[in-house]
């Protein structure tokens, strides 16, 4: 795929700001409205922009431990990672999945109300998940960086 200045611009004006109208989208980026939102829908119809969406702030909810989690399964079979796959995808503790490479399988970020939460879901919903046969967690002390921006250059 390849995007033009005008397509960059909107990109990077809607990671800054989901919520933007349409209208000032278009004056920010010099556009008028029809062509901004044609080319808006069009971002998002290829799958470019996955969804529009709120960052919210996990301490003002209640929400004081985030931890990564690397989860090894055993035995490493098809059946196995699907199944694993579908039970992490219904806990909502789960912010992120990836399927890493290394000694581990996947790495989890997950969010809890404080420690003796984050221990009973350790031990009641991820252990329970068969399949898991090892977990190593890094417990965030503080976040000095957090975005879901993704450097769009300009030609």
């Amino acid at each position: 795929m390849t995007f033009d200045n005008y397509d960059k611009a909107i990109l990077r004006e809607l990671q800054k700001d989901s919520s933007i109208s349409n209208l000032d989208l278009s004056k920010m980026i010099g556009l008028s409205t029809s062509a901004c939102l044609t080319r808006t829908k069009n971002l998002k119809e290829l799958g470019v922009i996955k969804q529009f969406t709120t960052i919210v702030d996990e301490k003002k909810l209640g929400m004081e431990t985030i931890a990564f989690i690397m989860v090894v399964l055993s035995p490493l079979t098809r059946e196995t990672v699907d199944f694993f796959l579908e039970q992490i995808n219904k806990i909502p503790q789960v912010l992120e999945c990836y399927a890493i490479t290394g000694n581990r399988d996947y790495l989890l970020k997950i969010v809890a109300k404080d420690m003796p939460t984050y221990k009973d879901f350790v031990i009641d919903l991820l252990m329970a998940i068969p399949g898991v046969s090892r977990v190593e967690a890094n417990i965030v002390i503080s976040t000095e960086k957090r975005t879901l921006s993704i450097p769009i250059d300009e030609d």
